[in-house]
């Protein structure tokens, strides 16, 4: 596939200080992620994006092609799109943004948002799991609700649709998903969306998805069975880090993903 899948790794998390180069069975985590998505085989070049030379050099040292960007950027999707912009990348056509958080991010939620853009589903493509119950009116789940050729209607941190009587609670739970940050852009979309000024209900919700979405830039959703965290604090490393061993021990196998016209990506 034409793909280019970016990374952006930043070193000024302030939840897990120098998170990209924190240790995940004993490599840094912008390492895994690296090692991950390549493994993955959903996109032809994978490189990470980032502002600091000490994430540059463990890059370089472990072979993984590294570009450095501006330390001024407001989000990883700036990032992604300067790296996008050189002329090296020009030839991939579909960009890919995988968080540098994800070292366990599916080949479902990554396939299945490219094969919406591949497809010309939408020009932007993105992936959301079913959502328990318990977490409809937790703020840092972040849902998604999708007209019914799979595109996004809205994205909110708070609980929609508003569940008004108890005896639609079956009608709700195919209705609402749980947004998976993966992101695949065409590069006209993926340059509109930087382009654009924040949108007010993009700084109300604090979820940028809602600035291409309020310009008319249609969101597709790909529907997939399960999603991982990301690495976020301290405790989710260490989890992280007990769960390394089996993980690294699975051997990773092709995933037919299906895009809402038919069209499938392997």
């Amino acid at each position: 596939m034409p793909v280019l899948a970016v990374i952006p790794a930043r070193l000024g998390a302030t939840r897990l200080p120098r998170k990209p180069l924190r240790l995940l069975g004993g490599e840094p985590l912008v390492v895994r992620v690296h090692q991950r998505v390549t493994a993955l085989q959903v996109a032809e070049q994978v490189v990470v994006a980032t502002d600091h030379e000490d994430i540059a050099r463990v890059c370089e040292a472990h072979g993984i092609r590294a570009v450095m960007t501006s330390d001024t950027h407001p989000s990883g999707t700036d990032r992604v799109a300067e790296v996008a912009r050189h002329p090296e990348f020009a030839h991939l056509d579909i960009v890919l943004n995988v968080q540098g958080d994800e070292p366990f991010v599916s080949r479902e939620a990554l396939a299945g948002a490219v094969a919406l853009v591949a497809s010309g589903a939408a020009p932007i493509g993105t992936a959301a799991v079913p959502v328990p119950a318990e977490a409809l009116h937790r703020p840092e789940v972040v849902k998604v609700v999708c007209t019914d050729e799979g595109r996004a209607l809205y994205f909110s941190r708070a609980p929609i649709p508003y569940l008004r009587d108890a005896a639609d609670a079956g009608v709700l739970a195919p209705l609402v998903r749980q947004h998976v940050g993966v992101y695949a852009y065409t590069r006209t979309a993926l340059q509109q969306w930087v382009e654009w000024a924040p949108h007010p209900l993009e700084l109300i919700e604090r979820l940028e998805q809602l600035r291409p979405l309020a310009h008319g830039l249609a969101i597709g959703v790909a529907h997939v069975p399960m999603a991982e965290a990301g690495i976020d604090t301290e405790d989710d490393l260490r989890r992280a880090n007990e769960r390394w061993p089996s993980f690294a021990g699975q051997q990773y196998s092709a995933v037919s993903v299906v895009a809402p016209d038919g069209v499938t990506s392997t």
